[in-house]
């Protein structure tokens, strides 16, 4: 047990994000299931969309789950007033300032975690008084931050000016990489597209397919003139780089975007066309899993490699080892 287990009242200190296209019901109960904490990614849902997929996580899981909740959200108020008229105690918020809708929350007796990229971020939000923050790394699929830093930079840097609980997203695949947050001064993880990549996900089979089959490098972090997000490199992404290498305007981004792009890829399949928004830690990965397999190989993996770094501890560094020449 540790501060993210006891303030979510969960087993495991593993989150899973809250992904457009990715996070409805069956795949947040599933981690809750497991131990962790499953969130409904509101993002992609409208208002009464969100309000079945609150009822039917209920009815799926006894244990704790959340709602991920865009601040930009076109219907945002209403957003809120479903998620406290059905009962939902846990609401972690992204894409704006937590402050407008921090006491709102709390009012009501619901915990609030914020996803941040930065040191400076995660100072607002404590001053915001949120419960928890989520430090989000530039490895991270879908939106990212602009200041393009990386998790293993970011999770320390904010731990020196923050003494909220903190979860590390971006990069986080593994048991291994569970660890190494931790030691890093996260007191527990937020994983996305791992979990994006599970039986239980409402991302079609096609996405998974084309993610599951990844290697490094074949994301990038593009539409940076809008809002910097991760991508696979596919038709649609040659389109924007031939674009952006010669010039072209934020009105010309936003016309080859379009709408529903995302929606596109993610949800409906299409591989080409489509905006396929998936993080680095999907060259990690090339199996399809359920939640509870890949629940059980994280624990798994995290002990073995506690277990190790355990038995390395007489190679420990001291001050006296380290000698000038």
């Amino acid at each position: 047990m540790n501060r993210i287990c006891r303030l979510f009242n969960i087993k495991y200190p593993i989150i899973q994000g809250g992904m457009v296209w990715c996070s409805g019901w069956r795949l947040a109960s599933a981690v809750s299931n497991a131990g962790g904490l499953g969130l409904l990614g509101a993002g992609s849902m409208h208002p009464e969309t969100l309000r079945e997929h609150i009822r039917k996580c209920k009815a799926a899981t006894d244990k704790p789950f959340g709602v991920n909740v865009p601040l930009m959200y076109p219907e945002i108020d209403t957003i809120m007033s479903i998620i406290a008229e059905e009962g939902v105690k846990i609401v972690f918020t992204s894409a704006g300032s937590p402050k407008k809708w921090t006491d709102w929350l709390h009012e009501r007796d619901i915990l609030v975690a914020h996803v941040v990229a930065s040191s400076k971020f995660a100072a607002k939000c404590e001053e915001a008084g949120v419960d928890a923050i989520v430090a989000e790394g530039f490895e991270a699929g879908g939106h990212n931050g602009r200041e393009e830093t990386t998790t293993m930079c970011l999770i320390p840097a904010i731990r020196r000016t923050c003494t909220l609980p903190l979860l590390a997203a971006g990069g986080i695949a593994t048991g291994e990489s569970i660890l190494a947050a931790q030691a890093l001064g996260a007191d527990g993880v937020q994983i996305g597209t791992r979990f994006a990549l599970t039986e239980e996900s409402s991302a079609h089979f096609s996405f998974k397919d084309r993610c599951l089959r990844l290697n490094e490098g074949d994301t990038i972090l593009t539409l940076k003139q809008l809002s910097p997000t991760r991508l696979v490199k596919n038709e649609f992404y040659k389109r924007v780089e031939e674009a952006e290498l010669r010039g072209a305007s934020v009105d010309e981004l936003r016309e080859i975007l379009g709408r529903g792009r995302a929606k596109l890829g993610i949800f409906e399949g299409d591989i080409f066309e489509g905006e396929i928004e998936i993080g680095q830690a999907a060259s990690l990965i090339h199996r399809l899993q359920s939640v509870n397999e890949v629940m059980k190989e994280l624990i798994e993996d995290y002990n073995e490699a506690l277990n190790r770094m355990q038995a390395n501890q007489q190679m420990q560094f001291t001050t006296g080892a380290i000698k000038s020449h």
